[in-house]
């Protein structure tokens, strides 16, 4: 009898492994590779050395693009700023008093030329004296060069009115810099400085993980990466949600083996040279479900290496963007 259990239990087993193998077994036009979900990690840093004024998000805080996550101390540069704009005003008045200046200017010389005018006419009728009509004349020379003078003055001052605009702008530019927002919509990852810390040029104040890009890498023998084609149909499966799949297409093919044998001479060598595929998951996917999504999870890359290849049944239970499941196989 013990005998009898034994086999019993060994045949059990074994058919066990063999349903569970068969089960599991993939189609020969789908290649799989273990993986973890990953997302491009973005520094938010500042841009010159400034003082931390305010971080407004703590580690693990879901951030929207454009939202602000930190302010920097601006004292200086808005007492800065309103030197400038005070400089704006002063040479703006400066260019108001010249061209007041040419209007006279130019009103004198057009009496200058009616006296010359009738001077001359008097002179031809010897009704006036040549000494005069010189004065006149002279007089209107001068008063002409007097407008070109300040012309020349107006010209000069309209441009420091601009440079003092433009210096206002730069100093304004810095002080809006000095409010680093969220590019991406992220979860932070790293809070790498506190409050009344001087952050350098360029120093990091957060580190974000940018989660409208997640994927999956995973690395796939030279045979089988040759045949796959960018956009093709790809399923993740994860440790955490077994049971599901979630739908991806593959965004990248690496061109280069990422580990390859010293000596490449032989087939079996060459058959050695793994690629890193990369499986994007749909950023529509990502939105809905944004805040369970987390990087770091481990799970299973499929891809398709043929176009008339069937999914598995395990892989058509599909996660869809609302939440719910489906149990039939769709195109992300």
């Amino acid at each position: 009898m013990i005998i009898i259990a034994a086999v019993i239990a060994i045949g059990g087993y074994i058919g066990y492994q063999h349903w569970s193998a068969a089960r599991s077994a993939l189609p020969s036009g789908i290649a799989s590779g273990n993986g973890r979900i990953e997302a491009k990690l973005v520094d938010i840093a500042a841009k010159e050395p400034l003082r931390v004024k305010q971080i407004l998000v703590d580690e693990g805080d879901l951030v929207k693009p454009g939202q602000v996550v930190v302010r920097m101390d601006t004292v200086t540069l808005d007492a800065q700023l309103a030197e400038a704009k005070l400089s704006v005003v002063a040479k703006q008045q400066q260019e108001a008093v010249s061209r007041a200046t040419i209007g006279k200017r130019q009103a004198e010389i057009n009496l200058a030329k009616t006296e010359v005018k009738r001077s001359t006419a008097l002179v031809r009728e010897r009704a006036g004296s040549q000494r005069e009509l010189d004065v006149r004349q002279m007089a209107l020379a001068t008063t002409t060069a007097g407008l070109a003078e300040e012309e020349a003055k107006l010209r000069t001052i309209e441009q420091e009115v601009k440079v003092a605009i433009a210096t206002a702008a730069t100093i304004q530019t810095r002080i809006d810099d000095a409010i680093l927002k969220s590019p991406v919509t992220g979860r932070v990852l790293y809070k790498l400085a506190e409050v009344g810390e001087v952050i350098a040029a360029g120093g990091k104040v957060l580190t974000l993980t940018n989660l409208s890009d997640v994927y999956m890498e995973i690395f796939l023998p030279s045979a089988q990466a040759a045949r796959i084609r960018e956009g093709a149909e790809a399923r993740l499966t994860l440790d955490a949600l077994p049971g599901v799949a979630v739908a991806g297409y593959v965004s990248f093919v690496s061109p280069e083996a990422q580990f390859t044998p010293k000596q490449v001479e032989t087939k079996t060598e060459r058959d050695k040279l793994m690629f890193r595929v990369k499986i994007r998951v749909p950023e529509k996917m990502v939105e809905s479900h944004i805040d369970v999504v987390k990087t770091g999870v481990r799970g299973v890359g499929y891809v398709k290496l043929d176009n008339s290849a069937e999914w598995p049944a395990y892989l058509q239970n599909l996660v869809k963007p609302g939440g719910e499941q489906a149990s039939r196989s769709a195109k992300p």
